[in-house]
């Protein structure tokens, strides 16, 4: 798991072919490399990915076919930068939301409004993700937790300050790039549970402005 608080930015050094799958050397700028043990996870633009081999200043990971199909991944080049987040550990603290690093679609931005003291972008999704996103919820994106502040049937809205434009790849990214979606996971396990206990028909006639007072 991890908390969508972008630790480290990285640089794309190789993404080579391996069949259906593409391994990546990424070279950190300030994460000890030495520190990463085989087996680890880390989070490269919202993507959890399991490291597989270090040489001392970089490290190496396998994005497999779903990775490639479902994310941004796929489009990384050589010189490319990645957000990078290492696994949080028990007793952590969760500064940002629980982050699965588990992509669950992409969005692209159609706008972006720098005003300043932030900047705010719009993120058209598909409905099939929109449902899941609620105003002054959580949303990770590129692996950066942000908060909704507005959301209709196209899209959303979030906000970023200069620390995180700073920071993080968001900064530098235009109007109609694509981003990597997770939504948050305990909507979804929510929606599977009720799924499981509510008559045939209810799902399509709750109210998302009132709270549940029971189940039937």
């Amino acid at each position: 798991m991890f908390t969508g608080l972008v630790e480290d930015l990285g640089t794309v050094v190789r993404a080579d072919r391996r069949g259906d799958a593409v391994e990546l050397m990424v070279r950190p700028d300030a994460m000890p490399v030495a520190e990463l043990a085989l087996g680890d996870s880390v989070c490269h633009d919202g993507c959890c990915l399991t490291v597989t081999a270090t040489d001392g200043t970089s490290y190496a990971v396998l994005a497999g076919a779903e990775t490639l199909a479902r994310t941004t991944v796929g489009d990384l080049r050589p010189g490319a930068r990645v957000n990078l987040e290492r696994a949080m550990r028990l007793g952590d603290r969760l500064g940002g939301h629980l982050v699965a690093g588990h992509v669950d679609g992409l969005g692209t931005i159609t706008a972006r409004r720098d005003l300043g003291a932030n900047i705010v972008y719009t993120v058209a999704a598909a409905p099939a993700l929109l449902r899941y996103v609620v105003e002054k919820g959580s949303i990770a994106l590129d692996g950066i937790s942000l908060t909704v502040n507005r959301v209709d049937a196209a899209g959303f809205d979030v906000a970023i300050i200069p620390h995180t434009a700073a920071k993080t790849t968001l900064g530098a990214k235009p109007a109609g790039r694509r981003v990597n979606l997770e939504v948050d996971v305990i909507g979804k396990y929510v929606e599977k549970l009720l799924g499981g206990h509510l008559p045939a028909g209810a799902a399509s006639t709750i109210d998302p402005e009132r709270p549940l007072r029971g189940l039937p």
